[in-house]
């Protein structure tokens, strides 16, 4: 199935999106990628950040500096360069992350899966996840794609505090909370292994298009 055109459009006075789809995708974060690294790699002048998410790529400029209009005109011959999204998308870093499978939901996961809580631990650590994007908290970085077995909606009544290191189910992806912070997903396990440190160069463990697998500890 092909994809839409891109449609570029304003966010505010100082942001140009270009929307490559609207569905969450591997075919759509492999064009978006590929996008961003193509108008990163550009060095426009004036462009203050280039940040992709799952279907769009959002281009932050200084409307002080620049026209934006002449930002519009430079996005459009980007889009217009020809492109090998393999040459340019080599597969990301495989990052392996051991958890404890005792999370406070495990049981009720199970529960409402209809599955031994050993076959939801091993249906949540046999895939190869895809880091579509990072968001919400510094580090905390959207996982897909989740077992079809294991789709679960939000938790109805979000906690006040989930730990630091707790990894979580909700819609068709997983994750893992950098910070102690609020959230509603379900708690499967933890890990102590730390996804944002500030020390560290990056700070953040892990990129858009890395790949991560989950290891029972």
């Amino acid at each position: 199935m092909s994809s839409p055109p891109p449609a570029i459009l304003p966010l505010g006075g100082g942001a140009w999106t270009i929307r490559l789809g609207d569905v969450v995708s591997r075919e759509n974060h492999a064009r978006v990628t590929a996008l961003a690294g193509r108008l990163a790699d550009a060095a426009i002048p004036g462009v203050l950040e280039v940040l992709p998410a799952y279907a769009t790529v959002t281009v932050f400029f200084d409307p002080a500096r620049v026209n934006p209009a002449d930002i519009r005109s430079r996005i459009e011959a980007t889009l217009a360069l020809p492109r090998s999204e393999g040459a340019e998308h080599p597969a990301g870093r495989l990052v392996e992350i051991p958890v404890r499978y005792d999370g406070p939901d495990l049981h009720e996961v199970a529960d409402r899966t209809g599955l031994a809580e050993a076959e939801v631990v091993a249906r949540h650590s046999t895939p190869e996840y895809l880091v579509y994007l990072l968001g919400f908290v510094p580090g905390f970085a959207y996982l897909g794609d989740l077992d079809p077995a294991l789709v679960l909606p939000r938790r109805a009544a979000p906690r006040t505090r989930v730990p630091a290191g707790s990894v979580a189910i909700a819609g068709a992806q997983t994750g893992v909370y950098p910070f102690a912070s609020p959230g509603g997903w379900h708690l499967l396990g933890s890990t102590t292994l730390r996804l944002f440190d500030p020390a560290r160069t990056p700070p953040a463990l892990l990129s858009p298009g890395d790949r991560v697998r989950f290891t029972p500890v």
